[in-house]
């Protein structure tokens, strides 16, 4: 069984809506993972369950770190057309070293790689809806080295595979929610975070103005985009994806109280002000503060995508409300307490 797509990060939030989708699809694709001997059985497992084909899922070692991919046996992936590097250090608090040797030195490794296959057909590169709209500021890694290495990891991306002459798409994803039937996630920080801070009463305000917007889009929904980006997008694409259904920020958090049973707070706080405020006294950490706007995004090229490939995103008020219930039947990922 000869893969014809690699997946890089296929064990993370993105990763795992998309390897059911593409082995759906008849694609036979390698996750590369660090453990391949402790992870291939539990991926495989997450496939079956969620509606995916196993049989066409080939679970391979390697490290997005290492030179080469780290693949011992990279003579068995020489027919991968495509290549989705999905994988990313997403955390915060990072310093500077450790997120650009994923973010950034990682991704150029992947798109070297890539470039040496016999024939590839395209590498689609996860980036960010607000670090694909920041062309013209420099990566600032005083206010946050997640957001910062992958600002400089989406250009040079850009200009490595314009060099190498690698067809490339970069997609822009929103917020990912949960899947938008059954709700589940495996993340739960970001809005996953101010969700549980709503539910345990201890947001006392909205973050923003009442024009800031924080889009979102649902797992399941993104995975399908992701897996006709191959066979839909031109060539040196960059693609915003996100639910334009989305409601301004104060009305989101509306919702999800009343989701919740418990009451929306009613004063505003500025992002301004939330920037001098110390993080004891608000309780958000700084690096999220970016992500509090009032942009638009173009959104016209996904859109375009979407209908060729025949896509239309669910229904958001019942995502958002499977994406709710299932934060909390889990306990936002925390251990639960007896």
């Amino acid at each position: 069984m000869r893969p014809d797509t690699l997946v890089i990060g296929g064990g993370g939030l993105i990763g795992r809506w998309l390897l059911p989708e593409l082995t759906r699809r008849g694609r036979t694709v390698a996750a590369l993972v660090r453990d391949a001997s402790t992870r291939g059985g539990e991926l495989r497992s997450w496939v079956a369950a969620h509606g995916g084909d196993p049989a066409h899922l080939v679970v391979t070692e390697g490290d997005l770190t290492a030179p080469g991919l780290g693949l011992a046996n990279a003579a068995g992936l020489d027919g991968v057309r495509d290549v989705y590097n999905l994988g990313a250090r997403f955390a915060f608090g990072l310093t500077a070293a450790q997120a650009r040797r994923t973010n950034v030195d990682g991704a150029l490794e992947a798109v070297r790689w890539a470039a040496r296959l016999p024939a590839p057909r395209r590498f689609v590169h996860i980036s960010g809806y607000r670090v694909g709209s920041n062309h013209t500021e420099a990566p600032d890694y005083r206010r946050g080295a997640y957001e910062a290495s992958k600002v400089e990891a989406h250009r040079a991306v850009l200009a490595l595979t314009a060099e190498l002459g690698l067809p490339v798409a970069v997609v822009n994803p929103s917020t990912v929610i949960g899947d938008s039937v059954t709700g589940e996630t495996t993340q739960y920080i970001g809005l996953a975070s101010l969700v549980r801070d709503l539910s345990r009463g201890k947001l006392p305000a909205v973050p923003g103005g009442r024009d800031t917007w924080v889009p979102v889009v649902t797992a399941d929904h993104l995975a399908r985009f992701l897996a006709a980006v191959p066979h839909h997008a031109p060539d040196r694409a960059e693609l915003w994806v996100l639910d334009e259904d989305t409601p301004k920020l104060p009305e989101l958090i509306g919702h999800l109280a009343r989701r919740l049973g418990v009451p929306a707070p009613r004063l505003r706080v500025p992002a301004a002000v939330l920037r001098l405020l110390p993080r004891a006294l608000t309780g958000a950490d700084p690096e999220t503060l970016t992500f509090l706007s009032a942009d638009g995004y173009p959104t016209a090229s996904a859109r375009a995508l979407a209908r060729a490939a025949g896509l239309q995103p669910p229904p958001l008020p019942a995502a958002l409300d499977a994406w709710t219930d299932h934060l909390v039947a889990t306990n936002f990922g925390e251990p639960v307490r007896s």
